[in-house]
């Protein structure tokens, strides 16, 4: 491509800055050549003239696409130039907090003085075993190369680090020793790593100084070397020391300090141990308060020194050791506060008593007197004679200091030799890695001898490192094999020589040490004679005569020479050496004896840094004072020598480059200077490295990436099968100068620049491509535009015609309606009209005929009238004419009767004048009486409503009443009184008065009540409302407090629910952390077993090899049988036959411990024998005097306690015997002391054993026996005692009265007939028990007898077999042993053809009984009576033969155990035989095995085959144990073994769901329950190998899969990659895609399935598989900024998805599988959701819920300010990476299965021919 082309316009180019460095700008016209100016416009906006330089036209760099900043390697820049450099780092650096970037083979670490979460163990963990391109940058990554390297190509490994004081070194270095220490453990149990780890303090303590530009800077360099095994496990590492600054102790600049030992020994002043080194404030010490700052701020020495105490202990370093260390740099603090005196110009002296020098000489245990006179004299040797000479003030100070710098040099030197010590290997090393920490190239204002040594040892790495850097790039062409052109490279050999060769500066720096006068004057100007117009590298600076300039690599460097010579020679007095060597302390004169037999390097340095000499100098023997010469050796030829021998061992390993920069000189974090940056870059080699990367070619492309990339710039055409191919034709139409790029085998080779301008055709083409786009897509708009307006007008249109119409319709609608309107109108006028006319009409002819009808009427009124005036004026007149006529008459009436009157009247008087006058008067009283009486009786009933109505308080009234009532009877009865009646009358109207009076008075209290009646009912309903008032409230505070009882109750509910939900919720978290430390513990223990397996391999491998004859097998016992397993004796006995074939000697002392431990247990059972033997006696002497009082008690019941008493005593004796024969053997065989015949090995000591095991069966059996007699005599007892004390109170009344009541002879007869009868039938039932009773003593007694005579008969055997030679001894016993053997299999053969012959009678009986049974039912047997069908003799029938009845057990011989193991577990293979089968078929068979065993009451076998199977089953996990079938397989069952072991267990909560047939088939006579807790165990070992082994399938697959694969094709696009290739993201041949995983899940899904695993087994391992899934993953995203963007977060939940859908398929959605994916799924989320506003931040938050903080702000790619606000509240784990090796607990529910056992055939496949079914 030509340069006119990429300088086009909009092009974006580096300019020059003096404060930037560098500035971005865009051309704003294309560039031509021959142009002078570019028209430019900065990011600012500001437009500028950029004028080219006339001589070179030199064009500024261009800038790189946008798809390549912040690339995490700098070579896979398309333009490698400084600015890009800087520009990526400081984007990487500032924006994305991102310290670490690669640089081809470099790693850059800038430093971002913070604490970042990014060293933890579990950042190790993601970054150990992945390949360095795989991973973000980072300094694990470089040392997981070194470590991955080391142990691949068998080769040393090398990491050098490098940079500025406080740029980063020494932490760098300390976290790669710490990644080896995690990674690779330590192969013995001394904790080597934990000890690397520690020398870190000790040496940062005594190595380390705060400076100006760091607190905490090395000024020493150092290479440690980590020690590796075969295993490559940390077996110990050495330390090499190198320049240390010895100067620091006797002079520091301002605001720097001392070493920081000096300082931590100041702040521990106060501690007891300390008071005796006198010691006080940093401040009071002249060599620690002359920086003038003791304190660093956050950094409390006193603390520090208790760490560099305790790593001095875990290195080995005793307290006494530490003291003395401690009590030498004490005196060095207390030998700078010595001051002198001058007596003249040429002589001093200490002044008397100094108090400084006798704390130091009391410290050092010198002589006072001694030390005083050195320091202030010298002495000097001629040839003939030698004189002390006195010193001036000057050089006697200056002797102070050099002699504190040799003894703090020598300390150091022996602190490192002690440290080294610590650290050494006590096996071979097999290889190691080692870390340099050494100082970056330094210039300051002054550059003295310190920085010439510095920037010389950069000088050698320098090269070394272009060296490397060369050699990779000449390997990389080779291997791609691409033509190979020269790559020109900065060759710093002419400095090196200019330094290190013949009459160079050191050379020449020596040569004048040796001068008697020589100076630094004189020395400079030999340089200037020397090099100065002869060699290009040597100036002279123009204004000085005393200093000189060499050109190195990074920066032109000005040298002082005034004290080069003095540091140089680095002189120390020998007489204050020899006075030091003479001390009473033995550390001190330690430290100058290793001077002696060894020359440290270290000790002479002037600035001290100097490695420990791997070959010892031997002194010569021949000369006095070669010591003294020794001291004078200079530095510069040491460091010469140390640097060389350095170089060898870097060049001898692999080296790995780290270079730490130093962003800023005041530590502020993440804050980037770029001046002060592109000095380092400058300096450290990574220019040189990007500048040799452009020469040749930096941009490499594989052949499938450049076509993923470039597809769009290819034709169809040009597309063909071949990709390779392809991609050359269509490269050499793109790139027409074949030179600019190159074809390797693997990938394309592009020169500088040659992808940028890839990357513009491919953007042109796409611009192009979305020109067109966007023309198709606006012209498609637009027709769309255009189609909806003629649509929406159309629509108007017609809306618009329809208004008008319906509006035409309305207007025609509307005349019609007013026509109508009008016609009804004008008809409703006429109409009125012609009504009121009408009615008009009608009023006046009413009207008129009205008028004549009333004239009419008037007139017949009055007519009417006048008739009536006239009848009734006629009737006047004829009533006026009688009343006249009728007056007349009475007139004469009247006279004639008042004739007749006056006549009576004369009568009359003459009648008055008599007596009949007064009678007549007395009639008229009695009438007023009777008048008077009518009215008393009235007001006497108004008295009595009156009464009525007042109730109670008339009563008061009624006597009076009553006397009234007598008196008017009385007066009624004296009616003849007539004189006395008036007087009465008026008594009784006075009475009457009186009574008016009282009733006045009634009324008016009758009233007073009634108001008082009124106003307590007035008062009564008040106070009734009041108390409904009252009530009312109650009632609502009633209610209010129901409601509130009825809320709070509902809350305690809830709250309790709550609380019951959390507490359960945390329960079951609990319940997963037990269970979880518990599995971890089995696999913990598991792993330890397997350990301690290969060690007993590797034993049994050294041990020497056995006799010929006898062959060595491997135990097969699980380490798990001693804890799970039954511990009887009578396993170890019975398990010796089969171990006789293992040597004697290792079996010796499990056999004596067995030996012990059956003694103890038989003298236990003794001892519980005895107290229950006691308890016994004291029970049958309670039982004997209660039958010594009841003397009633019927005698059958003596008659059994004798008999039991007399068992009793029968099998004391007999435990009496056998523990007389035990004695007897323990004693003939303690007597007997040849060791062969007592050996463990030996058959007496076998026989021994037997007896020993039958006897402990012995005494088992007769445990059991006297319990079974003690719990049936407390039983006997407590029947006895109710029943005699009832007979003894009840018996004698009943009988009594029963007597009295049979006063009959026959109820008497037939009670005393009934009672015999009973007596009777107790007799025969006492006399069939006692006859039981006998045949059992029978049967125990000829018991005893057959193990009497088998006990003779051991002895006999014993005392036979003591008397034969070993070979014969176990011949014999072999014989024994199998003859007995047969024996036994012989009579079980017997017994089982009876029980076969009695079962087949048996079925025939069953039969016979069945048909006749059947003939009964039909009716055939009608006639016969039940006593004929049963005396009736059975008749032998023939009857066809049917399928035998199986009981669902197997049958096999003890001898064929180890067969059936064999067989069934180890050779078994579940893709051969076992695919077949039933799922489960091996378990059903080993259980139905067990179920046998138990049947026959077995216990040794049912032991020794759940013992054998648990060891094959770990045996063949182990042989096999990675491939996740033989796992599957043999976890499905294990499982199903287990729940067989519960389902049958006879536990009724295990029963619910069995048939009646499986509940038959449960076990009879073992609770298993310990076994099922040892298959548990083992199901879960199983579980977590089977999770480690599909870890290990998918682990590979996971990050390619779900993070690197495009299945959303197009949605990101290809990076170019650099020299750290990462793995690709296109799917090419090899590499696993999402199918790839969802393939391998279904695989594993169906062999489990297959396998027959319980569904819920299944879910527990899905979830576990995507639990990997989700946390590599998340963990692989968030340590790859480069896959943080919004594309890949689409790629993720389209690959989340899709494992969803698997789920849903599968039906696992309720297996909580998804719920393991929600930390992806939410970091996905956050990587697609805007991060702008507050809103945006809160909807993270709160979505986010599964991240931790760190997760959520590292997978933040834009740094969100607002979100990290609100994340600080949130108070969750500070962890950055999910625990990918976590395994969930698991559980196992029971799961019972339906097949029945006796239904389960036995394939022939399996070859177990030797089982057969029962």
């Amino acid at each position: 491509c030509s340069t006119q082309e990429l300088f086009s316009c909009y092009a974006r180019v580096w300019i020059p800055d003096p404060e930037e460095v560098w500035k971005s700008a865009e051309l704003l016209k294309d560039y031509k050549p021959g142009d002078k100016v570019l028209q430019l416009r900065l990011e600012e906006g500001k437009d500028l003239e950029y004028c080219l330089d006339p001589k070179t036209k030199e064009l500024p760099p261009l800038r790189n696409p946008d798809i390549l900043v912040g690339e995490n390697d700098l070579t896979a820049l398309s333009y490698l130039h400084e600015p890009a450099v800087l520009h990526n780092l400081k984007v990487r650096f500032i924006d994305s907090k991102l310290i670490y970037t690669y640089c081809g083979i470099v790693l850059v670490a800038i430093n971002p003085y913070e604490q970042l979460p990014i060293y933890g163990e579990d950042i190790i963990n993601a970054y150990s075993g992945q390949n360095m391109g795989d991973m973000d940058p980072h300094i694990f990554a470089v040392a997981e190369e070194a470590y991955k390297q080391m142990a691949r190509d068998e080769r040393n490994q090398s990491i050098i680090v490098s940079g500025e004081s406080g740029a980063g070194k020494t932490v760098s270095a300390k976290y790669a020793m710490r990644y080896f220490a995690t990674v690779s453990g330590s192969a013995s149990e001394a904790n080597v790593e934990e000890k690397v780890l520690a020398s870190n303090p000790i040496m940062e303590s005594i190595g380390n100084a705060k400076t100006t530009r760091n607190d905490n800077s090395s000024r020493f360099g150092k290479y440690i070397e980590i020690g590796f095994d075969k295993r490559y496990r940390i077996i110990g590492a050495n330390m090499r020391t190198y320049l240390l600054e010895k100067s620091r102790v006797v002079f520091q600049a301002e605001e720097e300090r001392n070493y920081h030992i000096f300082y931590q020994l100041c702040a521990s002043a106060a501690l007891p141990e300390f008071k005796t080194l006198r010691l006080g404030n940093a401040n009071f010490f002249h060599y620690t308060k002359q920086g003038g700052s003791p304190v660093i701020d956050g950094v409390d020495d006193a603390k520090e020194m208790v760490n560099t105490r305790q790593a001095c202990t875990l290195l080995g370093i005793s307290d006494t050791y530490q003291m003395g260390i401690f009590r030498i740099l004490a005196g060095i603090l207390h030998l700078g506060n010595v001051e002198f005196a001058s007596r003249d110009s040429d002589s001093c002296t200490v002044p008397p008593k100094h108090e400084p020098l006798t704390i130091f000489c009391d410290l050092m245990g010198v002589e006072y007197e001694e030390m005083a006179h050195w320091l202030c004299h010298r002495k000097l040797a001629t040839a003939t004679e030698t004189y002390i000479k006195p010193i001036s003030k000057l050089h006697a100070i200056n002797a102070r200091d050099a002699l504190a710098k040799h003894i703090y040099a020598n300390l150091f030197n022996w602190i490192v030799d002690h440290v080294n010590k610590a650290l050494h290997a006590t096996v071979k090393q097999h290889s190691f890695i080692g870390v340099l920490d050494i100082y970056g190239f330094e210039t300051f204002e002054i550059n003295s001898f310190e920085q010439f040594c510095i920037n010389y040892a950069n000088e050698k790495l320098q090269q070394q490192f272009n060296m490397h850097v060369f050699k990779l790039e000449q390997e990389e062409y080779m291997k791609e094999q691409i033509p190979w052109t020269l790559i020109d490279f900065y060759d710093n050999q002419p400095c090196i020589n200019l330094i290190e060769a013949k009459m160079g500066v050191l050379d020449l720096l020596d040569e004048e040490c040796k001068m008697p006068k020589g100076s630094d004057d004189s020395w400079a100007q030999k340089l200037y004679n020397t090099h100065l117009n002869k060699c290009a590298l040597f100036e002279k600076p123009r204004m000085s005569n005393k200093a000189f300039i060499i050109k190195h690599f990074a920066d032109k460097v000005e040298y002082q020479c005034e004290g080069f010579l003095e540091k140089n020679k680095d002189t120390v007095y020998e007489e204050q050496i020899k006075v030091l060597k003479s001390s009473k302390f033995k550390l001190l004169p330690e430290l100058f004896q290793d001077e002696e037999r060894v020359l440290s390097p270290t000790s002479a340095t002037p600035s001290g840094r100097v490695p420990l000499s791997r070959t010892p100098i031997k002194p010569a023997k021949a000369r006095p004072g070669q010591a003294s010469k020794e001291h004078k050796k200079t530095v510069g030829h040491q460091f010469r020598n140390s640097l060389h021998l350095l170089m060898e061992t870097l060049n001898a390993t692999t080296p790995h480059y780290v270079r730490c920069i130093k962003p800023n000189d005041f530590k502020f974090p993440f804050t980037f200077d770029e001046k002060r940056a592109v000095q380092q870059l400058r300096a450290c080699g990574v220019l040189e490295t990007i500048r040799i990367s452009a020469a040749g070619f930096p941009s490499r492309w594989t052949y499938q990436e450049f076509f993923s990339r470039y597809r769009v710039l290819m034709k169809q055409r040009d597309i063909i099968g071949d990709r390779k191919q392809t991609c050359k034709n269509v490269l050499e139409k793109l790139i027409k100068d074949k030179d600019k790029y190159q074809f390797g085998k693997t990938k394309i080779f592009f020169r500088a620049g040659q992808v940028a301008y890839l990357e513009k055709i491919r953007a042109d083409k796409l611009r192009a491509a979305c020109i067109r786009i966007q023309k198709t897509i606006r012209g498609w708009l637009m027709r769309k535009k255009y189609l909806r307006m003629r649509k929406a007008a159309i629509t108007i249109q017609r809306h618009v015609r329809g208004y008008q119409a319906r509006c035409y319709a309305k207007f025609l609608r509307r005349t019609r309606a007013a026509i109508t309107i009008q016609k009804f109108q004008r008809m409703y006028v006429v109409r009125k009209r012609y009504q009121r006319m009408r009615d008009t009409t009608i009023a006046l002819q009413a009207l008129l005929r009205g008028y004549l009808v009333r004239n009419r009427y008037q007139m017949m009124l009055r007519q009417h009238k006048a008739v009536v005036i006239q009848k009734h004026v006629r009737g006047w007149l004829v009533r006026r004419r009688y009343r006249r006529t009728l007056r007349a008459v009475v007139y004469l009436q009247c006279c004639y009767r008042r004739m007749m009157a006056k006549r009576e009247l004369k009568k009359l008087k003459i009648e008055a004048r008599s007596v009949e006058r007064y009678k007549k008067l007395h009639i008229g009283l009695e009438n007023k009486i009777m008048q008077l009486q009518r009215k008393i009786d009235e007001q006497n009933k108004e008295y009595k409503s009156l009464l009525e109505k007042m109730n109670n308080l008339e009563i008061t009234y009624t006597t009076e009443t009553e006397k009234l009532r007598s008196d008017v009877e009385r007066l009624r009865m004296s009616e003849e009184e007539a004189k006395n009646a008036t007087n009465r009358v008026i008594s009784l109207q006075e009475e009457i008065a009186k009574l008016r009076k009282e009733l006045h008075q009634t009324q008016s209290e009758k009233k007073s009540i009634e108001e008082r009646a009124d106003k307590y009912k007035l008062e009564t309903e008040q106070l009734v409302s009041e108390l409904k008032e009252q009530n009312s409230l109650l009632k609502t505070e009633k209610e209010e407090l129901n409601r509130r009882i009825h809320d709070q109750a509902k809350e305690i509910t809830d709250w309790m629910e709550k609380k019951l939900v959390e507490e359960t919720k945390q329960l079951e978290l609990d319940l997963n952390d037990e269970r979880l430390r518990y599995q971890n513990l089995l696999n913990e223990f598991s792993r330890l077993e397997e350990r301690y397996d290969d060690l007993k391999d590797e034993m049994n491998l050294m041990v020497s090899i056995p006799k010929p004859g006898h062959k060595r097998t491997d135990s097969t016992h699980s380490s798990n049988e001693s804890e799970y397993t039954f511990s009887s004796e009578i396993t170890e006995a019975e398990d010796l036959p089969l171990r006789m074939e293992e040597p004697s000697e290792k079996k010796a002392p499990l056999d004596m411990s067995l030996f012990l431990k059956l003694q103890k247990r038989v003298s236990e059972l003794e001892q519980e024998k005895q107290s229950l033997q006691d308890e016994l006696d004291r029970k049958e002497e309670q039982a004997l005097r209660a039958k010594a009082k009841e003397e009633e008690r019927p005698p059958i019941r003596g008659a059994e306690l004798e008999y039991e008493s007399l068992k009793r005593q029968e099998l004391e004796s007999e435990n009496k015997k056998l523990k007389n024969e035990l004695n007897e053997l323990q004693k003939a065989l303690t007597e007997t002391r040849a060791p062969e015949v007592t050996a463990p090995g030996a058959p007496a000591y076998r026989v021994l054993l037997e007896q020993l095991t039958s006897v402990s069966e012995e005494l088992e059996v007769r445990k059991e026996e006297v319990l079974i007699l003690r719990s049936q005599l407390v039983s006997q007892k407590e029947a006895i005692q109710p029943k005699v004390s009832h007979n003894t109170m009840t018996d004698a009344t009943i009988l009594l009265e029963d007597v009295q009541k049979m006063k009959d002879k026959g109820e008497i007869a037939q009670a005393y007939i009934g009672l015999k009868e009973t007596n009777r039938l107790l007799e025969s039932q006492l006399q069939s028990q006692k006859k039981s009773h006998e045949n059992e003593l029978e049967s125990l007694r000829g018991e005893i007898q057959s193990l009497k005579e088998e006990n003779n008969r051991q002895q006999q055997l014993l005392a036979q077999n003591l008397q034969l030679p070993p070979e014969a001894r176990i011949e014999a016993s072999l014989q024994h042993e199998i003859t007995r053997l047969t024996n036994e299999n012989l009579d079980l053969m017997e017994q089982l053809e009876k029980q076969d012959k009695t079962v087949r009678k048996l079925k025939k009986q069953l039969k016979v009984f069945a048909k006749k049974i059947g003939e009964l039912e039909v009716g055939q047997m009608e006639n016969i009576s039940p006593g004929q069908i049963i005396d009736e003799p059975i008749r032998p029938v023939n009857i066809p033969r049917k399928e035998k009845d199986f009981q669902g057990m197997l049958e096999y011989k003890k001898e064929d155990e180890q067969k059936l193991v064999k067989n069934l577990i180890l050779e078994l293979k579940p893709r051969g035989v076992a695919v077949n089968l039933i799922p489960g078929l091996p378990a059903y068979i080993l259980f139905m095995c067990v179920r046998h065993a138990d049947y026959l009451n077995d216990d040794q076998k049912v032991r020794s085959l759940l013992t054998s199977t648990i060891n094959g089953i770990k045996k063949v996990l182990k042989k096999r144990g990675d491939d996740f079938e033989t796992v599957s397989f043999w976890l499905s069952n294990t499982c199903r073994f287990l729940h067989c072991l519960k389902q049958y267990s006879g536990e009724e909560g295990f029963m619910k769901h069995n048939t009646p047939r499986q509940n038959e088939h449960c076990l009879t006579n073992f609770d298993l329950a310990e076994y099922r807790q040892v298959l548990s165990d083992l199901a879960i070992q199983i579980y977590q190998q089977l999770v480690r082994v599909l870890e290990n399938i998918l682990q590979p697959m996971i990050v390619s899969g779900m993070l690197e694969h495009e299945t959303i094709q197009g949605v990101s696009g290809v990076k170019p990659t650099g020299l750290r290739k990462r793995t690709s993201s296109i799917a090419d041949e090899g590499t696993y895609t999402l199918d790839s995983i969802v393939r391998q899940l279904n695989s594993f899904h169906s062999v489990m399935c297959q396998h027959g695993m319980d569904p819920e087994l299944i879910k527990q391992v899905v979830k576990q598989m995507f639990y990997i899934i989700g946390a590599v993953t998340l963990n692989n995203l968030l340590l790859r900024k480069d896959m943080c963007s919004w594309s890949k977060g689409m790629q993720i939940r389209y690959n989340v998805s899709q494992l969803e859908e698997w789920l849903r398929d599968k039906n696992l959605m309720n297996s909580g599988a998804k719920e393991t994916l929600e930390p992806l799924i939410q970091a996905a989320q956050l990587l697609q959701v805007k991060k702008k506003t507050d809103e945006d931040a809160e909807a993270i938050c709160s979505m986010c819920n599964a991240l931790t903080t760190a997760q959520v702000l590292s997978a933040d790619v834009i740094p969100f300010l607002s979100l990290q606000v609100r994340l600080r509240d949130r108070k969750d784990s500070p962890q950055l990476l999910m625990d990918a090796k976590h395994i969930f607990p698991v559980t196992f529910p029971f799961n019972p299965s339906s097949l029945a056992l006796e239904t389960i055939q036995i394939p022939a496949s399996l070859g177990l021919g030797f089982i057969s079914r029962v």
